[in-house]
């Protein structure tokens, strides 16, 4: 999801239609943007742009590509603090619908956010997660190859996950720009054109006071130097979960939290 694409400046421009059910966008709510801003540069070497839709909303670039959203509205909406996946879809009102009648929740609109509209969505067992309909980048495969890795979801049951999150966006389903959903030994992986987007994972529990177990989306982001990036957050006012030589489990200076990746891991 781009909230602020200039459509004058998009050569191809690819839609929710061609990409449908795959994650198109992250984006992080936050506190305060000028504190979230340097964090992220410091630890993922991003720089910053504005969006059009005023001063709480900036844009994150690496290499000059837009790579994900931060949207200081966590304490003006009552939200968490937290990184959120978006995922492509031709009706984000059907998609709303979709999830309410398979038990999930909604906690944001739909709403209409030119070029397109959004709504923030739970499933049944908590995870949050977005929903987009509407125009994406000039190039789409070009922004997941990027910075984001791929993202994974801790849930109780992995499967039944699969359910619930295939039937709100039609995976496996045949015909172009559908994703393809496999089962591998105890994960469930969703790929478009054969390129990993998603993992799904059991273990999570519901009721855990730690919001790291509990059911939630994790947001994987490749980096070239797992090490260097969990000092720099150490350095900056977050918090290390746990690291080993390919991947660290990290939290920012306001508590959300992601994973670096090593781009030789991915």
């Amino acid at each position: 999801m781009n909230h602020d694409m200039p459509s004058s400046a998009a050569t191809e421009v690819f839609s929710t239609h061609s990409v449908y059910g795959a994650p198109c966008w992250v984006s992080l709510t936050s506190r305060d943007v000028r504190t979230t801003e340097e964090f992220y540069s410091a630890v993922l070497g991003w720089e910053w742009r504005p969006m059009r839709l005023g001063d709480r909303f900036r844009v994150a670039l690496a290499d000059g590509r837009a790579v994900a959203g931060i949207a200081a509205v966590a304490g003006m909406w009552q939200m968490a603090v937290a990184w959120t996946p978006y995922f492509a879809v031709r009706s984000a009102d059907e998609a709303a619908a979709r999830v309410q009648e398979r038990g999930g929740t909604s906690a944001v609109g739909p709403l209409s956010l030119p070029p397109g509209r959004a709504a923030l969505l739970a499933d049944r067992d908590g995870a949050t997660f977005g929903v987009w309909e509407g125009e994406l980048f000039s190039d789409w495969r070009a922004w997941h190859r990027a910075q984001p890795a791929f993202i994974r979801l801790h849930t109780r049951d992995a499967f039944d996950a699969a359910i619930f999150y295939g039937e709100v966006f039609d995976w496996a389903s045949t015909g172009p720009g559908y994703c393809e959903v496999h089962y591998e030994g105890e994960e469930v992986v969703l790929r478009t054109d054969g390129e990993v987007v998603a993992r799904i994972e059991s273990g999570a529990l519901g009721s855990a006071p730690d919001p790291a177990i509990r059911p939630h989306w994790q947001v994987h982001f490749a980096v070239k130097d797992v090490a260097a990036c969990a000092r720099a957050a150490e350095r900056h006012g977050g918090s290390v979960l746990s690291e080993g030589p390919e991947e660290a489990a990290l939290r920012d200076n306001e508590g959300a939290q992601f994973t670096v990746t090593s781009r030789r891991g991915r």
